[in-house]
């Protein structure tokens, strides 16, 4: 029964961050956090998975250094604008 509620949690998680993604932000910021939350639940699911089955952790790792890169070049971007815009509202600045 344990197992049972360790997965709800995990799709919990996932939903959860991407109904913050999909609702009206008014920050970037707020949306790149939503992401790596995203990125995380999805980590603890394989992380679950992997152990479940008994498989090598190598996975996890390489999953970690894509994760980690994405963070990084979410922050660089958020910088980028921040400088250019002068904050991070969606509304300062076209997308076009």
């Amino acid at each position: 029964m344990l197992i049972y509620d360790i997965w709800f949690l995990f799709i919990y998680m996932y939903i959860v961050g991407n109904f913050i993604f999909v609702s009206k932000n008014k920050h970037l910021l707020v949306v790149l956090l939503s992401l790596e939350f995203i990125v995380l639940s999805i980590f603890f699911f394989f992380l679950v998975l992997l152990m479940f089955i008994d498989y090598d952790m190598y996975l996890l790792m390489i999953f970690l250094v894509f994760s980690v890169c994405e963070g990084s070049l979410g922050l660089s971007i958020l910088v980028s604008m921040i400088r250019s815009h002068g904050n991070d509202y969606f509304q300062s600045f076209s997308m076009l």
